[in-house]
């Protein structure tokens, strides 16, 4: 198994341009974990999660050097393709959050489901919807209690 990634260590990779290179094995580096859309679309797809998750500062919501990110392709049923990205424990794996982008089934751009306490229950309901990826950034650096 992989050694993860945390997400501040995973930040300073992605600004350096680590994750540039379209090769699937830089892809699955990145955090790639699923997809059923084509391999050339996934170095695109890194770029524009990529850069939310490097806004991403550790005294919000995410504990930037206890968890790690990694992306899904989705392909459901009954609709179209959409991206996801999550946040998980570097310890168990548990995913903490699930940011699905652009879903069918959603009104909003964004939409955060997840767990406000490690260990906790996992939202059947949003946590939070928004659509942009400022507003995004903005309430994940936002500490629970504010």
């Amino acid at each position: 198994m992989k050694k993860q990634l945390n997400i501040r260590e995973w930040s300073i990779n992605f600004i350096m341009g680590i994750y540039n290179d379209p090769s699937r094995d830089t892809q699955i580096r990145a955090g790639w974990y699923d997809w059923f859309c084509k391999e050339t679309s996934l170095r695109n797809k890194t770029r524009k999660m990529g850069k939310i998750v490097a806004k991403i500062k550790g005294e919000g919501k995410v504990d930037i050097d206890k968890n790690y990110v990694w992306f899904k392709n989705n392909c459901p049923l009954n609709g179209p393709l959409y991206d996801d990205f999550r946040f998980a424990d570097m310890e168990d794996g548990e995913v903490q959050f699930t940011i699905q982008i652009d879903c069918c089934w959603n009104d909003h751009r964004f939409t955060v489901f997840g767990r406000k306490a490690k260990g906790g229950e996992f939202s059947e309901d949003p946590l939070f919807k928004c659509d942009t990826a400022k507003e995004l950034v903005a309430w994940f650096n936002e500490p629970w209690d504010k």
